[in-house]
This record gives C-alpha cells, sequence and structure tokens, in this order.
C-alpha cells in the first residue's frame, strides 16, 4: 500500500549536494509551504518548513533546482535524530517536479 504524502512550496534553503556513506548521491533541499485551509468551517493559514532528501537517481533528475523554485514532493515521512539528539520529520522525496 503506498501512504505517499504530496506537499507544495518554495525552496528556502540553497539545495546542497552530497554522498551518503555508501557512496550513493544526495539533494537535502528545504522547503517552505503557506496555504490557507478551511478549519471546522474557518480559514486557518497553514505555514511550515519541511526538509526534503533526495536520493539516487533522483538528484540527477533534480540538478536544476535552485533557491525560490517552486516545486511539488511526493514521497514519505520519516524520523530523523540530529547529533544534538533531537528529533525531526524529514520528507524523502520519490518524485519532484517543478511548478511555474
Amino acid at each position: 500500500m503506498d501512504n505517499l504524502l504530496v506537499c507544495a512550496g518554495q525552496i528556502c534553503r540553497q539545495p546542497a549536494r552530497s554522498e551518503s556513506p555508501a557512496g550513493i548521491p544526495q539533494l537535502s533541499l528545504v522547503l517552505e509551504h503557506r496555504s490557507q485551509q478551511q478549519e471546522a468551517g474557518l480559514n486557518r493559514q497553514c505555514y511550515v518548513r519541511l526538509q526534503v532528501v533526495c536520493s539516487g537517481d533522483l538528484v540527477q533528475q533534480t540538478q536544476h533546482l535552485l533557491l525560490g523554485d517552486m516545486v511539488r514532493v511526493q514521497g514519505f515521512l520519516n524520523r530523523h535524530q540530529q547529533r544534538n539528539g533531537q528529533a525531526k520529520l524529514v520528507l524523502h522525496a520519490q518524485h519532484i517536479e517543478q511548478i511555474r
């Protein structure tokens, strides 16, 4: 069963390219999502910044992405432990498309 999350927004930090210890290419970026949603019959302003990680072949397909680009990301959420012991949610991208 595919339980994928889709989130659209603007890249708000310069994408960082790296390589995993296993030699797999990786791209990390931060997506800023802003929207207005309905909740209990009222309008609600929504805002979130979410780290997005791309791995493998998807990195090649996203080399053109830059700070400020609007994108739609489809993938799954996973918990990452930071060096300071804090946990955060990270969106692992399985598909990214630039929105014009």
